[in-house]
């Protein structure tokens, strides 16, 4: 990464980041602890405010610090993805560490007519005159006196300005963004309508090239922008129009976006969004990389095409793998014992870095064995429980538990992970008695968590070093004896 100067203000605005704000919008679970929040993929991990400790190394911190030993970043990388506030992503700081308050909200100075707005959004982003129009004649857009941005303002449920949203309309260079100080992220720009449905976007110019492109009765239907991907706005908008049972994740379709759908997807079934027939999430992508590249491609101009995810493209291919180790050797009578014969050979393999050249395709190969091995004794524990599963099934249950949100960190964190699960498992299975249904239950998640690691580690190193050899790999067959 090239180098960045950032001022102290802005690296003490980054150390004091609220940790436990950060990880719950990356879909981590927390489980309270005293006056602290454990996290639970690393159980002996506890943060509060933004300060972390590793009990079991005796060694903490605060936020910056933490991003790069969780995440794997860089001590630049770190600092900018903190400061995810000044691109339209707002954090909450520690209210212990955080530097004095920024200055009241207030929106800028209206310029006395909407020239450059309007010639900027219709002319190079295509947007509806009609739209713009209603949302200018609502006070929602218009034109700021001194930079001529154009002004996307969120009202709260008095109907005062609480959020604005700028952005810049000369087309020479990339275009300026950012929110208003002060902005309150839960009051972004947004339309609400008597329909039942929400439809969900990252910014503004999203939002309205979505009317445009779907004009029809439009003003009955409900919208929200993210500025970003925090969910804040959504949750906002459902918890003050209850007549809002129905979410439409319209996101940008690349790599982030796809990610955040699946985080939001999250948190709206913690709210009840998941309920068939009274409260329903859906998905709707671009063709394109978002909503203005596919008015772009209507008009003839060259869109940017969307991008699937690397890792959900990889997925199925694994899995296809998975299911031939699986095929090869579901003959075993008992597959516990070769499952940890397995993780004893995987042990040695998980150094904290990541492996040479030389040995990631050994590594990948014992990670797929492990993996494969864990289904099997999930398939066997199946049939013990009296609900047999074809190994079909069983890969098609690992399949459908990835999701890309997830699984975040380097190679040190992943294998601090399959270090926890083969303890886990090695625990349950060896216990010595009858299982009751809820140990049968906890040993299953097991057996499913650890296939699932193995899996996530396989692609971390597939997609970091990937070589021909692995690709061919990929694409062959699996012949290696369990």
């Amino acid at each position: 990464m090239a180098y960045i100067h950032f001022t102290d203000e802005q690296k003490q605005r980054a150390n004091s980041v609220d940790l436990v704000d950060f990880l719950q919008r990356q879909g981590e679970q927390l489980t309270r602890s005293g006056r602290e929040w454990r996290w639970q993929r690393y159980d002996s991990v506890t943060v509060r405010g933004s300060q972390w400790f590793r009990h079991s190394r005796k060694e903490g911190g605060h936020a910056i610090d933490f991003i790069q030993e969780f995440y794997g970043l860089s001590f630049p990388e770190a600092v900018t993805l903190l400061l995810g506030g000044e691109f339209g992503v707002e954090w909450n700081q520690s209210s212990k560490s955080a530097p004095p308050a920024r200055k009241a909200f207030a929106l800028p100075e209206a310029n006395s007519d909407m020239r450059r707005v309007f010639a900027y959004l219709i002319k190079q982003r295509f947007i509806s005159p009609e739209v713009l129009s209603h949302f200018a004649h609502e006070k929602l857009l218009y034109e700021d006196k001194t930079y001529h941005n154009a002004i996307f303002v969120g009202l709260d449920e008095r109907s005062i300005a609480r959020h604005a949203h700028k952005r810049g309309t000369y087309t020479q260079g990339e275009p300026y963004k950012g929110n208003v100080e002060g902005s309150d992220p839960r009051y972004s720009f947004h339309w609400i309508g008597e329909s039942a449905t929400l439809y969900v976007f990252e910014a503004p110019v999203d939002m309205l090239s979505f009317i445009t492109l779907h004009p029809e009765d439009w003003r009955k239907y409900s919208y929200v922008t993210l500025d970003g991907v925090s969910e804040h706005a959504m949750l906002r908008q459902l918890e003050l129009n209850a007549h809002l049972k129905n979410v439409v994740l319209c996101l940008d379709h690349d790599e982030a976006g796809i990610e955040a759908i699946g985080r939001l997807q999250d948190i709206l079934n913690e709210y009840g969004y998941n309920d068939p027939g009274h409260r329903q999430i859906g998905v709707w992508q671009p063709e394109f990389k978002d909503w203005n590249e596919d008015i772009k491609a209507m008009h003839g101009i060259t869109p940017i095409p969307a991008r699937e995810h690397p890792k959900l493209e990889l997925l199925p291919q694994i899995c296809s793998q998975l299911l031939d180790i699986c095929k090869l050797h579901s003959l075993r009578s008992d597959p516990v014992p070769k499952l940890m014969e397995q993780c004893e050979k995987l042990m040695p393999l998980l150094a904290p870095e990541l492996p040479t050249v030389q040995s990631t395709e050994f590594v990948n190969r014992q990670l797929q064995l492990t993996a494969g091995g864990a289904l099997l004794a999930l398939q066997n524990l199946y049939r013990q429980m009296e609900t047999p599963a074809p190994l079909e099934r069983v890969v098609a249950i690992l399949q459908s538990e990835y999701k890309p949100h997830q699984d975040r960190g380097r190679m040190r964190s992943k294998a601090e992970d399959i270090r926890a699960d083969i303890r886990e498992v090695t625990r349950r299975s060896c216990a010595i008695g009858i299982r009751t249904l809820d140990e049968q239950k906890a040993l299953q998640n097991s057996y499913l968590k650890l296939a699932l690691d193995c899996v996530k580690a396989q692609m971390f190193l597939i997609l970091e070093r990937p070589s021909q050899s692995q690709k061919q790999e990929l694409s062959g067959n699996f012949t290696m004896i369990m």
